[in-house]
Formats: structure tokens, C-alpha cells, sequence
């Protein structure tokens, strides 16, 4: 581990929880006990939660504790857990992974390793500095780059677009990085996790994210997802720069908004479930991030990047891919984008024993022939030129140089092939 100890909040510890303590502390983490029922008071990089059977008949406190901490938890189950109903379905929703107990401590502490590399790549948890600065050397990313570093010293509301796993949080932590605000509050909220009651209360109320916010930036991750009235109350909020409790109290506030959607603003507001007013404000500002399908020269820099962070927290050399997983990488689709991608390398290299990383590692050895079908002969060259492209791309994404010479044509020729699919 590094020399600085990484924290983890333990919540509801039993004593089976309690005697793993020491051991993890000799290992280099700095572990803090407090009850469910506790406002966290210390600061920390990772969660662990003992979770029991009548945590389920009431998961709201668990959902807010996650919501509102920005880091990964891992969920150690107790026996009495472990038939309730439902029990998958909410743990695979909000916890990074889960331990039965008694948990195996070398296991723990390598998915402990694993959770703060995700974190760490999220640009979460306290750790935070120029390594998180967004990676790639494709063009979108190139372009995002200069927009964040026009947009960042720029004191308005920012809104950031893209699908999910895309890194939209990374980019409001950047923006926020590179603000006047940085000394500053960072506090996040999913405008989607909880009813219109306990969002209002959550974001308005005393001790709320708008009050935590205050001196710093707010983001709200899926603001499309925001209540209607909510986001009335919002704008005039942030416009007038006050914020009224209903007991009467009166708040100045001083406040940058970044806000993060999946979907197209306008169409809601069509659809009547978005503010004319909060979209105009917004999209003021816009932040386009771009799909990872559509960056297939970032794909090998982000899973070389990805294996060698995981290699450093588990304390082992770091694994390679294979021609044949690299090949895979270029050609799939990557739905989650990002996420996914660090899900994937995560989970190759946990499985290469040779210290190679091949494509069934990765859960990929059935992508090449995914999604084709029978066209035209003009199709199938257009693919195939396309598929060359990223296939050099993926072996030589530092050097396109060697990219144009490995397929034997000139490196303008290169870029007005890369050019001509999108790919630059």
C-alpha cells in the first residue's frame, strides 16, 4: 500500500468485523467505526457495511449514506442476510462487491485494493490531483480538453452530456479543479435516487447540498431526472442567490452549478418534465463527452492505464494483453463505455494467471462477430477498412506513425482514413 494510509468508514461492525481491524490497519489502512445511525464525521476513501436483514426492510438510510459519501462500499453480509428477498438486486445497485461473513481477510483486502483504484479513477474519494485529468489522445478528447480549460475559470453553470459510464463526473470535478472555487466544496447528488420528498429535503433543507455547496460547486448527476417543481426552486434559488427554509431562515448563497443528463433536454421540456428557464440557463455552457465507441485510439491507452493502477493496489506485477484482446477491445461496442472498461480489465486481470490478458479474460471472446449481418459488398469493405483502423489503432494508439506503416499506407493517407470513419 502507499506510504499515505487510505481511510474506510466500517459501519455496524459485529466483533467478527471488529477483529479484522488490526490487520487491515497493519496493512496500511486507516479504519473508522461508527453506527448507521451516525452523521459521518470523518473524512474517508472507501465503506464497508455490515449489512444485515433489517437493513433491507429499510434501505433508505443505506442509499442515503452512499448517495451522499462519492466513494465505493463493499457490503459484508451477515449469515441472517443472505435469504432475504431482493438481497441481489441491492447490492449489485449500490455496493461495489460483497463479502459473506466470516469474510477471508487476503480476499477483503484485494477487493478493498480493487474498490480505491475505481474510485480513484472516478476522482473520488480525498485523493484527488492532476492524475485524474480526463486520458486519451483522440480528437473528442483533445476538443473536451480545450473546452475544460475554457469553461473551468469561467463562473456559470456548466451542463455535461453523454451516456452513462462516460466520465461526466470526472469532467464536473475538473471543471471544478480548475476553478476560482477549488478551495472550495465538491458536493455531488443523483437527482434520481429518491422521491420528490426526500430529494427536496436532501438538496433544501438545513445541512442540505445546497448549503454544503455553498463557496463551491454543486453537482447534480441526471438533473433530467429532477422534479419539475424542484427545478423551478432550484433556478430561482441559485438566480436570486438566497436560499429560504420554510422555518423562515434566510441563506445567501454563492454557488456553481454543473449538471450532468443522458438525455436531450429539449425533448423533455417538450414533453413538459424540464423548466424552459433551468434548460436555457444551462445550456448556456454545454459539455459534449463522447461516447467510448466512438475514441477507438483511447481504448489501449485507457486499459493499459486501467490493468497497470489495479497492479499497483494489489501489490503485483502488472499483467499485458494479447494481440487477440486488443483486437476484441477495438471491436466491441462498449455500451457502459468507460465504467465498462475498467469493469472488464478489472475483471481480465484478476483472471490471467500467465500474466497475459486474453479476450475470454475480458468476457469478450464472442464480440468479432457480434451485430453483423449479410449486407452489400460495399458494406462489408466499408467495415473492414473501419475494423484495420481500429485494430492498429489498438496496437499502436501512441504512435500513428507506426499505426500508418503497420498497414501499409502513408501516415496522410492515415489521417484521411481516420478522418473519413470518425476515429480522429
Amino acid at each position: 500500500m502507499a506510504s499515505v494510509p487510505h481511510r474506510i468508514l466500517l459501519v455496524d461492525p459485529c466483533d467478527q468485523c471488529r477483529a479484522m481491524v488490526p490487520r487491515l490497519q497493519d496493512a496500511g489502512w486507516l479504519v473508522t467505526s461508527q453506527t448507521l445511525d451516525q452523521v459521518p464525521a470523518a473524512t474517508y476513501d472507501l465503506g464497508l457495511l455490515r449489512l444485515r436483514a433489517q437493513h433491507l426492510l429499510h434501505p433508505e438510510a443505506i442509499k442515503q449514506l452512499i448517495s451522499q459519501s462519492g466513494t465505493e462500499w463493499i457490503a459484508l453480509v451477515a449469515p441472517d442476510c443472505l435469504a432475504v428477498p431482493g438481497l441481489d438486486e441491492f447490492v449489485s445497485e449500490w455496493f461495489f462487491d460483497t463479502l459473506p461473513l466470516p469474510t477471508d481477510l487476503p480476499r477483503l483486502r484485494n477487493l478493498l485494493g480493487r474498490a480505491f483504484g475505481i474510485a480513484r479513477l472516478r476522482g473520488i474519494g480525498s485523493h484527488q490531483g492532476n492524475e485524474h485529468e480526463l486520458l486519451g489522445q483522440s480528437r473528442p478528447l483533445r476538443d473536451l480538453r480545450k473546452q475544460l480549460g475554457r469553461l473551468g475559470p469561467v463562473d456559470k453553470p456548466v451542463l455535461i452530456v453523454g451516456e452513462s459510464g462516460t466520465g461526466k463526473e470526472l469532467v464536473a470535478r475538473t471543471l471544478h479543479r480548475m476553478s476560482r472555487r477549488v478551495a472550495g466544496p465538491f458536493i455531488g447528488f443523483n437527482c434520481g435516487v429518491f422521491a420528490e420528498p426526500e430529494t427536496c429535503a436532501v438538496l433544501f433543507g438545513y445541512q442540505g447540498k445546497l448549503e454544503s455547496a455553498n463557496g463551491g460547486s454543486l453537482f447534480l448527476e441526471a438533473i433530467h431526472e429532477l422534479p419539475l417543481e424542484l427545478q423551478k426552486r432550484l433556478l430561482e434559488c441559485l438566480r436570486n442567490k438566497v436560499l429560504y427554509h420554510a422555518d423562515g431562515g434566510v441563506l445567501p448563497l454563492d454557488i456553481r452549478l454543473l449538471a450532468s443528463t443522458s438525455e436531450d433536454l429539449m425533448s423533455c421540456e417538450q414533453r413538459g418534465t424540464f423548466d424552459p428557464g433551468l434548460r436555457q440557463w444551462l445550456e448556456s455552457s454545454r459539455l459534449l463527452v463522447t461516447p467510448l465507441r466512438k475514441r477507438q485510439g483511447d481504448i489501449a491507452l485507457l486499459a493499459t492505464y486501467f490493468v497497470e493502477l489495479y497492479s499497483v493496489e494489489a501489490g503485483r506485477r502488472a499483467s499485458h494483453f494479447s494481440e487477440e484482446a486488443l483486437a476484441a477491445m477495438a471491436r466491441h461496442r462498449w455500451p457502459g463505455n468507460v465504467r465498462e472498461l475498467a469493469s472488464r480489465v478489472r475483471r481480465g486481470y484478476a483472471l490471467a494467471e500467465s500474466g497475459t490478458i486474453e479476450p475470454e479474460d475480458l468476457g469478450l471472446q464472442h464480440s468479432a462477430g457480434d451485430g453483423v449481418h449479410l449486407s452489400t459488398l460495399e458494406d462489408y469493405k466499408r467495415r473492414a477498412e473501419y475494423q484495420a483502423l481500429c485494430d492498429a489503432l489498438a496496437h499502436y494508439s501512441n504512435n500513428l506513425s507506426h499505426a500508418a506503416r503497420a498497414l501499409g499506407v502513408s501516415r496522410p493517407t492515415f489521417y484521411r482514413l481516420l478522418h473519413k470513419h470518425q476515429l480522429l
